[in-house]
């Protein structure tokens, strides 16, 4: 099945499916694909997971989310780390890094990105919004 997505201009402009080369702004934000079809947001895929469509548009993502689950990672680390996977506002989901104490980070806790990239991982890297109120855990 053909669908057309564009003109060979925009197609070389890097709005084409599937690419993921940052540009200079774009270098601490998170780029996502979004199916052309169906609309689903989602993290570095070659196919809407939907849909199965190919034609995927980048666009980047503004950076906030919420955590939906942790866990704390002591396996070929100095010190515990946490790895979290964080559910962005644009409706994907991506696992990183939250900056804090591994124990102090719980599902539901918002945050906002930090560092596209880790240096040493190479995952994004968030921190907590707010401060949670935790009296009674």
């Amino acid at each position: 099945m053909y669908h057309h997505s564009g003109s060979a201009a925009q197609q070389a402009a890097g709005s084409a499916t599937g690419v993921l080369a940052p540009r200079a702004q774009d270098k601490d934000a998170i780029l996502y694909q979004r199916c052309a079809w169906c609309g689903t947001a989602m993290y570095h895929r070659l196919l809407c997971p939907v849909c199965r469509g190919s034609d995927l548009r980048t666009e980047r993502s503004e950076g906030t989310g919420t955590v939906r689950h942790s866990t704390v990672v002591h396996r070929n680390t100095p010190a515990a780390r946490n790895v979290s996977l964080i559910e962005m506002a644009e409706g994907f989901v991506v696992r990183g890094r939250v900056m804090g104490p591994p124990v102090g980070i719980h599902s539901g806790d918002r945050v906002r990105l930090s560092t596209a990239k880790d240096p040493v991982r190479g995952e994004p890297v968030f921190q907590l919004v707010d401060e949670p109120y935790r009296a009674w855990t």
